[in-house]
């Protein structure tokens, strides 16, 4: 099990599950949580057992489907209610039944929350606190204890928010986790509450919110307050803004402070187990989030590449391999050579000086014309190989291609495409129908290919996007079409850029199909 000393703490299967359009089902909590043990966190908090019945009933599961290597369990709840003993309390017994060897106990530290929200008094709030824990920590559990609207409650009464943290220390709870519940604090001010929460001789925890942007700074600030305890959520799930992402806080703390916090082989598994989460979450990954987003460390300026070419720490200030993610060059008409030679070599070619001003020229011209490369890698791989050789190679050549779209007597849309085509010497049409004429086409040359390509068959538009460049011109605008195309082994995309939005899209798919071959080993 991880250090006692500090603590990696992830509520992403709690609080993080609060997120407008995120649901989760049993099985796809244990396989987040799974993936959590696997980057080394200390603790995952599984839900509110006895409060919901899917919570209740992964907490039953878990007793055997979890084998956790490095994580233990924690089950989230409240103090128990007013008036009412700790034994007597059914959702305190849901919490003591639920096999979690933690306990995380939500309390109100506001004396306003306090008196309108539980509508108790300030003295029975602290009696409460003081016999669920006292309570939960003699049947065997350990207590941690979050201090709901802390921060908040310090700035109405701090002498009773700190009467909070005394109460729960007092009682056996090992960590009292400091909550900006609304998310609305800054690092400075944060710092100084936390560091005077420290004073009071209570472990101190830190959990925030993002609704200033600032939950990770927070986190970090709280950290070196005094906090010894972070909370936070994968991918920075949660409510609202989300909670602080525990993926940044992590890899801030060890590769910035020092902090031996998880294995460092999971710190280098850390993109993937992030990219794998968004998978069960059905969330489309922020490919920008730091350290584990697809363009956390992509360079687009020239001006970087010509830097990087002599030092990539230049301008990268980690080596991505330590959080398993990677550099990408991205070419674009800001691209000077030596961001066209980087991307050449990361895709396998060492470039000639008049190889490469030749490919830059044509990459500014193609972009000023509506053409994108940053994120067609397969287009400008394509272009690459025919600036390299000279012409222009491919496995087919096209004679011709027309689509009709028809409107039958029931009001059903059909689309019929035919292509004509040739390759290894022989000239082949083929008719294919879909849903549509992108649909369609792709049928139509799949046909006419695959029995000189059967590799063909394993290849697949996966996803297809239209941006009109020139809305001005209505009906006449430039479009660019990018295409997703995947095969057993990978994915990979392409553009096309027209006036006439399925011209547009046959170049995407033509140059699709012609990658995919490449891929599968077949020379042009």
């Amino acid at each position: 099990m991880a250090d006692d000393r500090f603590h990696v703490y992830d509520t992403t299967l709690r609080d993080g599950a609060q997120q407008e359009g995120l649901n989760l089902t049993v099985a796809d909590k244990l396989a987040v949580a799974r993936h959590l043990d696997g980057l080394g966190v200390g603790f995952i908090e599984g839900g509110w057992p006895g409060a919901n019945p899917k919570d209740t009933e992964f907490f039953r599961r878990a007793r055997t489907e979890l084998d956790l290597k490095h994580a233990q369990l924690a089950a989230f709840g409240a103090t128990r209610r007013a008036g009412v003993k700790a034994t007597d309390d059914p959702l305190v017994a849901a919490l003591r039944e639920s096999g979690a060897p933690v306990v995380t106990l939500v309390a109100k530290s506001h004396d306003r929350h306090v008196e309108l929200a539980l509508r108790t008094t300030l003295e029975e709030n602290l009696a409460m606190i003081r016999d669920t824990v006292s309570h939960l920590r003699a049947e065997g559990q350990r207590v941690f204890l979050d201090a709901e609207h802390f921060f908040d409650g310090y700035k109405s009464n701090p002498a009773y928010a700190l009467e909070v943290l005394r109460t729960a220390a007092e009682a056996g709870a090992d960590v009292i986790a400091l909550c900006d519940t609304n998310g609305g604090m800054l690092p400075d001010e944060l710092a100084d509450v936390v560091h005077e929460a420290v004073q009071s001789g209570a472990r101190v925890g830190i959990h925030c919110h993002d609704d200033t942007g600032c939950a990770v700074a927070n986190t970090l600030a709280a950290v070196r307050a005094g906090a010894t305890h972070v909370q936070g959520c994968a991918n920075g799930y949660g409510e609202r803004s989300g909670n602080a992402n525990l993926f940044t806080v992590v890899a801030n703390l060890q590769l910035k402070r020092g902090f031996d916090l998880v294995p460092q082989a999971a710190l280098a598994d850390m993109t993937r187990i992030a990219h794998a989460i968004t998978e069960v979450t059905n969330v489309t990954p922020n490919s920008h989030a730091p350290y584990v987003g697809m363009s956390a460390f992509a360079h687009k300026a020239g001006l970087h590449a010509s830097a990087i070419k002599v030092d990539p720490n230049l301008y990268q200030h980690i080596d991505p391999a330590a959080v398993g993610n990677d550099m990408r060059m991205l070419v674009s008409d800001m691209a000077g050579r030596a961001s066209v030679e980087l991307k050449g070599r990361e895709l396998g070619y060492e470039l000639t000086g008049e190889h490469t001003k030749a490919l830059v020229e044509q990459v500014k011209e193609m972009e000023s014309r509506g053409f994108t490369f940053e994120a067609a890698d397969a287009s400008f791989e394509l272009l690459l190989r025919d600036t390299v050789a000279g012409e222009r190679k491919r496995h087919f050549e096209v004679e011709s291609w027309r689509v009709i779209v028809e409107r039958t007597k029931g009001g059903e849309l059909v689309s019929e495409a035919t292509v004509k085509v040739h390759a290894k010497g022989e000239r082949i049409v083929a008719t294919g129908e879909g849903n549509g004429p992108v649909n369609a086409l792709d049928k139509a040359v799949r046909l006419a290919l695959e029995q000189l390509y059967p590799e063909l068959a394993k290849v697949e538009l996966v996803d297809f996007k239209v941006r009109i460049l020139e809305d001005t011109h209505g009906t006449d605008a430039v479009t660019r079409v990018l295409i997703t195309t995947s095969d057993d082994t990978g994915e990979w995309a392409t553009v096309g850029v027209a006036e006439n939005i399925i011209d547009a899209s046959w170049q995407a798919l033509e140059q699709a199909v012609t990658y995919g071959l490449l891929r599968a080993g077949r020379d042009c």
